[in-house]
């Protein structure tokens, strides 16, 4: 019998931190329609954590350059799947999909991180698993849908419904690459260098977006905070804290935490928009700890720190 992962208050914190950030990244995201085009948004947030992020970890990478060239292939994808593809297809989603659709799929991740898991890496997923994604993936539901299920009747698929899809498809390939992170680089470190070759993938599509396509950024306060946002807590602090998780757990308790966002949305809609929360919430709630704490009665294997 495989050990159980036992959760203290430090990875606990790591695991919650990633979704209560990422949730305000979406409303940033929103907010931004209009004033930042969705690639600009994705290449600028990168680029300026990835200059932070040197500020730090630049003299240790330089020392470790031989590492590097010899991991490459494996930063290259992690970069390619984690920084490049998934929020950069995220603010692309949301100039043609609802909210409410982007929520919806974002749920699936779960499920999208166990079928990768056991159809590319080979990872046994126990009945304990798939019914925690299934109760989160419920109280996500519930939180989208205002508990009326049958919103789900009305749904189709968008464009940026499909580009979501595809984001969250990614995203779970990312999570499993996360557990293949070269030995000898922290996680800072190594999200450093995901920043770098993410920051080259964006690129030749935001010139195109900006130069092709005549796409413009309207500078202003409110777009140097979303970049702000978005690079030094949503890119630096939440990977960091999502990678140290995955390499202390494995890659399937913390998909589990990440269906918190749609609450920690909620209560961000709250404190800062002046949204009440409804029964709802707390019932969504109630089943999306309800499905972590399943999962976690599934024991997985821990992962050891690298």
């Amino acid at each position: 019998m495989r050990p159980r992962v036992k959760l203290d208050f430090n990875t606990l914190l790591l695991l919650i931190l990633p979704p209560l950030l990422w949730a305000g990244n979406a409303v940033v995201g929103r907010l931004m329609v209009g004033q930042i085009p969705p690639l600009a948004l994705s290449f600028d947030r990168w680029f300026l954590a990835l200059l932070v992020a040197l500020l730090f970890t630049g003299p240790g990478l330089w020392r470790q350059r031989a590492l590097l060239q010899q991991h490459w292939k494996p930063l290259a994808r992690m970069g390619f799947l984690g920084v490049a593809c998934y929020n950069s297809l995220q603010y692309v989603a949301l100039h043609t999909t609802t909210p409410l659709n982007v929520s919806l799929i974002t749920s699936a991740a779960p499920v999208f991180i166990l079928l990768t898991g056991a159809v590319f890496y080979r990872e046994p997923i126990g009945p304990a698993s798939w019914w925690g994604a299934a109760l989160s993936v419920a109280g996500v539901v519930v939180v989208v849908t205002k508990g009326q299920i049958d919103h789900l009747l009305r749904l189709h698929l968008a464009t940026g419904d499909l580009i979501m899809l595809l984001a969250v498809f990614l995203w779970g390939f990312y999570t499993w690459e996360l557990r293949r992170r070269p030995l000898g680089l922290t996680p800072f470190a190594s999200l450093t260098v995901q920043m770098a070759w993410g920051s080259l993938f964006i690129a030749p599509f935001a010139a195109f977006e900006h130069w092709g396509l005549g796409e413009s950024t309207h500078w202003g306060t409110p777009v140097v905070l979303a970049i702000g946002y978005a690079a030094l807590l949503a890119s630096l602090l939440a990977y960091v804290c999502w990678g140290t998780a995955v390499a202390r757990t494995g890659a399937q308790i913390p998909a589990y935490f990440g269906n918190l966002a749609p609450v920690f949305a909620a209560v961000l809609s709250y404190l800062f928009l002046h949204e009440g929360i409804a029964l709802y919430h707390l019932i969504g709630a109630a089943l999306i700890f309800a499905g972590i704490h399943v999962a976690l009665r599934a024991r997985p294997r821990a992962v050891p720190a690298v």
